[in-house]
């Protein structure tokens, strides 16, 4: 048999911990075999800890890394979402090419220390800086794409409608220059990536939100995709309620279930301010949430009402977003913390009368699964015919010491942060070895150096 063959002497396979497990990566970089109780042969590779499946990371803007943490003083009477945009445009409006590559691979790199193996990039950074097209549209697209080659992450490209400033505002507004599209230029875009032949790029669509968007656009996108995942923001502001509701008289979710055709291929991402009945239609139709707490907690969106996803069995990724937190443990920890403030009780999303008692492992689960089909996967995690991605486990990270074996998971996500990950696999190959990067080149002097150059322009 060809491939690679690896022994770990844990591993998470169908929400348990399995023991004494081989696994052979076969030559095209998906999982041939995977087979627990099986001693280690003499030609496996013996894995220094416990394998996880690595998680995706469901919704990135990848630019707004060069913003996290410089938006952080007040110097008005109120600062809010739309405040706090405003400062982020003035990133959007003159990073170039060659530092939004510098400013993703350096984000890419810290994403597979998280525990991150595959993100998907909301894009909608298209045009020049004066606004005008580049004569290759997808320039920025491709300065994504050889990021995430020289981290050596997996990447879901999601190129963005986006036609309008609001509602009752039919262009856009000269500081959103850079991301006009319609759905012929996003469908040329995706077709585009999809044609690249890239080994570990994918392409689907975005839509931005329902006030950036013409229903008759969203339509002619949809109609026109196969099974390719569409991403949208919606209901993440309680303003953008507001304004859904005077436009068309209904809630933003309430819309989407109604007019927008709404299948598996859709992933409403924040869906932040939802009734029952939104939560109850999502779950019919099939589509997934992506939800981003360390980014609405920084933003002071809300919280969502992850008991009502959980409970609908609506799938559920997550997404680090704007980046403020660049590790799927924390996003997981602010997932449930933000319900154990809001319900003054403690392991709020555990199901032990559905035999699930552990809050990190129910988390996890949904995370995993969710987070597969909202990159374009049919297959993820540690399964045969998934992509061969796996994060080692540093059980001496000072998180985990002492540790019992059958509770490493609750530590990982509930005990304090730390570098749990010391070793991390995509599609076969080692991205990221006893904690260093595998990958050539000085990232963090370029990311420094494009740092520099973005803060003197801004």
């Amino acid at each position: 048999m060809s491939g690679a063959l690896f022994w770990a002497p844990r591993a998470w396979i169908d929400s348990r911990w399995a023991d004494a497990v081989l696994l052979r990566a076969g030559d095209d970089g998906l999982w041939a075999e995977i087979q627990p109780g099986t001693s280690a042969p003499a030609q496996a590779e013996v894995l220094a800890g416990p394998v996880l499946p690595g998680l995706v990371d469901a919704h990135s803007h990848a630019f707004q890394r060069a913003f996290a943490g410089l938006s952080e003083r007040r110097e008005s009477a109120q600062d809010d979402f739309w405040s706090w945009r405003e400062r982020m445009y003035r990133v959007a409006l003159c990073i170039t090419p060659e530092q939004l590559r510098a400013v993703a691979t350096q984000l890419y790199a810290e994403l597979l220390r998280g525990g991150y193996t595959q993100v998907c990039e909301f894009h909608y950074l298209q045009h020049d800086i004066d606004g005008q097209p580049y004569a290759d549209p997808l320039r920025l697209s491709w300065a994504l794409a050889d990021a995430a080659a020289d981290a050596g992450i997996g990447l879901t490209m999601l190129p963005v409608l986006y036609q309008r400033a609001g509602f009752a505002q039919p262009a856009l507004r000269e500081d959103q220059r850079r991301f006009a599209t319609d759905a012929a230029a996003v469908l040329a875009l995706q077709r585009g990536l999809a044609a690249s032949g890239r080994s570990l790029l994918k392409a689907g669509v975005a839509i931005h939100s329902l006030r950036a968007a013409a229903p008759p656009s969203m339509r002619q996108l949809a109609e026109a995709l196969g099974e390719v995942p569409i991403h949208i923001h919606v209901a993440e502001q309680t303003a953008e309620v507001d304004d859904c509701l005077r436009a068309t008289g209904l809630r933003p979710i309430e819309w989407l279930a109604r007019h927008a055709g709404l299948d598996a291929r859709w992933q409403l991402v924040h869906a932040t301010h939802s009734t029952r009945e939104e939560i109850d239609a999502v779950a019919r139709c099939g589509a997934g949430v992506v939800i981003c707490p360390s980014t609405e907690g920084n933003l002071g969106d809300g919280l969502a009402d992850l008991p009502g996803w959980l409970q609908a069995g609506v799938p559920m990724a997550i997404g680090s977003d704007s980046h403020v937190t660049r590790a799927w443990p924390e996003e997981l920890r602010w997932l449930e913390y933000g319900q154990r403030l809001l319900q003054r009780q403690r392991n709020v999303s555990a199901a032990p009368a559905d035999g699930e008692p552990s809050t990190a492992a129910r988390l996890f689960g949904r995370a995993l699964q969710a987070g597969g089909t909202a990159a374009g996967f049919r297959h993820w995690g540690l399964s045969v015919g998934a992509r061969a991605d796996l994060l080692v486990i540093d059980t001496q990270d000072a998180a985990l010491l002492g540790i019992p074996a059958a509770r490493l998971l609750d530590a990982l996500v509930f005990s304090s942060p730390g570098q749990p990950f010391r070793d991390v696999m995509v599609a076969g190959r080692w991205a990221l070895r006893d904690h260093q990067s595998t990958s050539v080149g000085d990232t963090a002097a370029r990311f420094a150096d494009a740092m520099h150059a973005l803060w003197n322009a801004v």
